[in-house]
C-alpha cells in the first residue's frame, strides 16, 4: 500500500488522518482531536475540540476542565471529513476507545491502550475486523502472562488481613485513574473493610462512582497522613504488570508485588491482531522490536510509529 493511500500517518504533533482532519491522541495542540481514554499520555490539554466516548467525557472534563467535547456513543458513525469515524471499547480503563476509520476502500483502526482481562469498572474489549490494526506494545514480550484477576485480588484481601494481625498497615500502591478503581472493583466482592485513599486516588474515584461503578467502600486519607511512612509500621505493595518480574519489585523496593495490568498481555496482542483480521498492524509504545519481527516471519506486515505515549504503569 503507498504512503499516500494510507489512513493514519504520523506526524510531529501525533498520529493524523489527513481523510478527516483529526489526530488521534495529540500530543502537542491541534484543532481536532479524537480521544482513546483520559490518561495523561492520551488526553492533553490545547486541542481545540475534543471527540470521545460517553465514559471518557466526565474524565476528560476532571482532567482537562471546561474544555469543547464532542460526545459519541460507542459504536455509531459519525463524520469527520470524508471518513467515518466510529468509537469501540477497548477495555483498558472506564470510557477507553479504540478507533475505527472508514473511507470506503479501507478500514483502519486505532486501539489506544487495551486489555482483554474481565475488568467490572469499563466495557470489554470488542474486536474490530480491519485492514490496518494500530496497536499498542506495552507489555509485548512472551514472559508477560497475566494472572486471572479475581486470585490476584483475594491475595491482596489476604495481605491486607496478615499485616493488620502483625499491627501493619497494608500501603497499596497503583496508578490513580483506571488500576485503582479496578482494584476496588475487584475487592468488593472479596471483603467489606473499607479502603483508606490518598486524596489523588479518592477524586478518580468519586468520578467513576458518579458513572455508576460499584467499588469497596472507601474513605479519604488526611492530608497529614499521606505518606507511607506516617501511617508507622507498614508494608509496601505494588499493583501492577511490571510486578511480573521479580527485579522490578526490588527496584521498586516494595515488599508485596501484585500482578494486575490494564494492558494486553503477550497473548492477548497475539489473539487481537489474529481476531482482527488485519494483514497490516503498526505497533505504537512498549516492546515494538520484539513484536515487529515475530509478526514479520508469520507473514504480517509489520511496522512501528514511534509515539510519544508512555506506560501510566
Amino acid at each position: 500500500m503507498a504512503v499516500n493511500d494510507d489512513l493514519v500517518v504520523l506526524r510531529p504533533e501525533g498520529l493524523y488522518c489527513a481523510a478527516g482532519d483529526f489526530h488521534i491522541d495529540p500530543w502537542r495542540p491541534v484543532p481536532r482531536a479524537v480521544i482513546t481514554h483520559g490518561h495523561g499520555d492520551h488526553a492533553r490539554p490545547g486541542m481545540g475540540e475534543y471527540h470521545c466516548s460517553p465514559g471518557s467525557a466526565p474524565i476528560l472534563r476532571w482532567r482537562l476542565g471546561d474544555v469543547l467535547l464532542q460526545v459519541h456513543a460507542e459504536g455509531q458513525p459519525f463524520t469527520l471529513g470524508q471518513v467515518q469515524v466510529s468509537l469501540h471499547p477497548a477495555g483498558h480503563v472506564l470510557g477507553s476507545s479504540q478507533v475505527r476509520i472508514d473511507d470506503g476502500r479501507q478500514v483502519w483502526v486505532a486501539s489506544g491502550d487495551y486489555k482483554r482481562q474481565p475488568d467490572p469498572t469499563c466495557a470489554p474489549f470488542e474486536v474490530v475486523p480491519c485492514d490496518t490494526f494500530i496497536t499498542e506494545a506495552t507489555f509485548a514480550l512472551p514472559i508477560y502472562r497475566w494472572p486471572d484477576t479475581t486470585e490476584v485480588a483475594a491475595e491482596i484481601v489476604a495481605w491486607r488481613r496478615e499485616c493488620g494481625q502483625r499491627g501493619e498497615a497494608a500501603v497499596l500502591l497503583c496508578y490513580s485513574l483506571g488500576k485503582a478503581q479496578r482494584v476496588l472493583g475487584e475487592l468488593l466482592a472479596l471483603d467489606d473493610t473499607p479502603a483508606w485513599l490518598h486524596g489523588a486516588v479518592a477524586n478518580g474515584v468519586a468520578v467513576y462512582r458518579e458513572a455508576g461503578i460499584p467499588m469497596l467502600e472507601t474513605l479519604t486519607v488526611a492530608e497529614q497522613g499521606r505518606q507511607p511512612r506516617r501511617f508507622g509500621r507498614h508494608q509496601l505493595g505494588f499493583a501492577s504488570g511490571w510486578m511480573q518480574l521479580r527485579g522490578n519489585r526490588r527496584r521498586r523496593n516494595v515488599d508485596r508485588g501484585f500482578v494486575v495490568s490494564d494492558h494486553a498481555d503477550w497473548p492477548a496482542l497475539l489473539q487481537t491482531i489474529e481476531q482482527t483480521g488485519a494483514t497490516r498492524v503498526i505497533a505504537t509504545h512498549g516492546n515494538t522490536d520484539a513484536l515487529i519481527p515475530f509478526l514479520r516471519e508469520r507473514g504480517v506486515a509489520a511496522e512501528a510509529f514511534r509515539t510519544d505515549f508512555g506506560s501510566e504503569e
